[in-house]
């Protein structure tokens, strides 16, 4: 589709608009096949749904992609230190050698677990789930 055809496809939809006729109204027959096939969503179809009191089922979230953070520790700097830091350089933490390291799901604190080696890369083995992610986060928060 070029600019004109979309200026016009653009101008013929707003005049519909203005004069109380549906957008699916504008489609004729010698349109496209790929774009007969497409309707215009309705306002009343999404309320319907979002209104609709069903339950989600589980398996629509278990291909969800969520981002897990390993957090070894926290620290604080001055922009002067930061700008001082270089190849070597050793940052001291807030944590102690040997104590649990925290497991983030997205921005919640989800578990803690401990380093460990596998091969030639870092791991995490995982000691412990936390029962009420939620609570845990406000908690470190404070």
């Amino acid at each position: 589709m070029n600019p004109a055809e979309i200026d016009a496809l653009v101008a013929s939809a707003q005049a519909a608009k203005a004069a109380g006729q549906p957008i699916s109204s504008l489609m004729d027959e010698s349109a496209a096949p790929s774009a007969a096939a497409v309707r215009a969503p309705h306002l009343t179809e999404f309320e319907q749904t979002m209104m609709s009191t069903t339950e989600v089922p589980i398996g629509m979230l278990l291909d969800l992609t969520l981002p897990v953070s390993i957090e070894l520790g926290r620290t604080s700097m001055t922009v002067q230190e930061i700008l001082r830091l270089s190849r070597g350089s050793v940052m001291q933490l807030d944590r102690l050698a040997g104590e649990p390291i925290d497991i983030y799901v997205g921005d919640r604190r989800f578990a803690e677990g401990e380093v460990v080696v596998l091969g030639e890369h870092f791991g995490v083995r995982i000691t412990r789930v936390l029962a009420n992610p939620a609570a845990s986060s406000a908690a470190n928060a404070a």
